[in-house]
């Protein structure tokens, strides 16, 4: 037991809380890859493509759970408006970020590649991608911790994950499950933030080289 939660249930509500913040991050950058290449590759699909993903982040995030159950045709306490919801945000935050990652890419180093015979589809997975790397890792890991926080949000709705130990705290008038509730999130975007840095490092074996020589 600490801070009066059950230890049972802090792992419970955790592994809920990491999986309706990290699937979204999964979810999101797949969606994100090829709208982020897309707007690196057209310039008059830039603007409209990443502005566009943008404002997507505007909508608040407790009347996104409630309007979609109604678009999706799912039940308020369904797992799916989460998911629905977060995979939005995370487009909305990650579009430009692979947008830039593609951008950084010298163009004389695509130019050595199509010389190689490389195709388009080749050299974006081959090389583009890899370099661009070190910045889409960056708006992951941002995409990661503002998931982590968002979540705790549906417990106003009924959605079991962390942010329940605030309501249950409020309810209650006890500062110890929030507290705990606070710490938990703290300590689970810290992780995912570490996982993903350390991804990026073990992507980017040639960053290290450089840096050791």
């Amino acid at each position: 037991m600490i801070g009066g939660v059950a230890w049972e249930t802090l792992g419970q509500l955790t592994l809920r809380h990491l999986y309706l913040a990290g699937v979204p991050l999964l979810l999101g950058l797949l969606v994100s890859l090829p709208l982020g290449w897309l707007a690196a590759r057209s310039r008059w699909l830039q603007t409209p493509v990443v502005a566009g993903t943008s404002l997507l982040y505007t909508i608040p995030s407790l009347a996104l759970f409630i309007m979609l159950p109604l678009i999706l045709g799912t039940r308020i306490l369904d797992d799916a408006n989460v998911l629905v919801a977060m995979t939005l945000y995370t487009v909305a935050l990650l579009t430009r970020t692979v947008a830039d990652g593609f951008g950084s890419v010298p163009g004389h180093v695509r130019q050595a590649a199509t010389a190689m015979g490389y195709g388009e589809l080749r050299r974006v997975v081959s090389v583009d991608l890899p370099l661009a790397v070190p910045v889409i890792t960056a708006g992951l890991r941002v995409a990661a911790v503002s998931n982590v926080s968002i979540v705790s949000i549906a417990a106003l709705i009924g959605v079991s994950q962390l942010g329940m130990l605030f309501t249950d705290g409020f309810n209650r008038n006890a500062m110890g499950p929030i507290v705990v509730g606070v710490l938990a999130c703290v300590v689970l975007a810290v992780t995912l933030d570490a996982a993903i840095a350390g991804l990026s490092k073990v992507l980017t074996p040639w960053l290290r080289s450089g840096a050791g020589a």
